[in-house]
């Protein structure tokens, strides 16, 4: 989507037809190793690349919430090729379109490689909106059923995740269900804070202090803070 930017041409780049039919090819290679028949590859491959622009346009709105929210970006240019939360969230972006359209695999996969790559975990179930922005991004966690709106930044260390699983009579974990929490639009969350469980809703414009541990909705337009719980001494260490 931004061949001057990630691509490997180093003079002309080909037309959007070539680079479109070179990616096909690759595509159905992976897709036929996941074990996909024919016909399966070719709805996927077609409805894959039917959601791109859309994608784009998404990315488009990351890349100015990563500009607009963090005083050292410079260019748009540096955010998409040093920022790891937009590494993160490309990736994120693509994977959420198969693993939607029921894609074996590969969007875990996917999910996996950004997460080595970035130090940021989220899973390609997860529904993220426009605008979304994880400043510095190690030890980000967002898992499979949660949902973010728009113009949400996170910080470093932030988990938005399970509080507990339900099971079955037999012991094993119940699968598919709502687990990981919602949160609403233009909510910023500070580094460290944890937000648990699947009824945990936290409306929009809330502030979510760093290191909160959260497994309650918060209302909008709310700040929450952790207890300082320090005390200052005199003494020399």
């Amino acid at each position: 989507m931004y061949p001057r930017i990630f691509g490997p041409y180093m003079d002309e780049i080909p037309s959007k037809e070539v680079r479109i039919e070179e990616s096909k090819v690759v595509f159905e290679k992976v897709l036929i190793r996941l074990g996909t028949t024919p016909d399966q590859t070719t709805s996927v491959i077609d409805g894959f690349l039917a959601t791109l622009a859309s994608i784009h346009e998404m990315l488009e709105t990351d890349i100015t919430a990563a500009y607009d929210g963090d005083p050292a970006a410079n260019s748009r240019e540096e955010i998409m090729l040093s920022y790891p939360g937009f590494e993160a969230i490309s990736i994120h972006r693509m994977a959420h379109e198969l693993y939607n359209m029921g894609v074996p695999i590969l969007p875990r996969m996917m999910s996996e490689i950004a997460h080595a790559m970035t130090g940021i975990d989220i899973h390609p179930g997860a529904t993220i909106g426009p605008y979304f922005f994880i400043d510095h991004g190690t030890g980000v966690v967002i898992g499979e059923t949660a949902t973010l709106g728009h113009h949400v930044k996170l910080y470093q260390g932030v988990t938005i995740g399970a509080k507990s699983f339900q099971v079955n009579e037999d012991g094993s974990l119940v699968k598919g269900n709502k687990r990981h929490p919602d949160i609403g639009n233009h909510v910023v969350i500070y580094a460290g804070a944890t937000i648990l469980g699947g009824t945990t809703l936290i409306g929009d414009h809330c502030v979510i202090g760093g290191n909160v541990w959260l497994t309650r909705s918060v209302l909008p337009n709310r700040t929450v803070i952790a207890p300082q719980g320090v005390e200052e001494i005199d003494k020399k260490i």
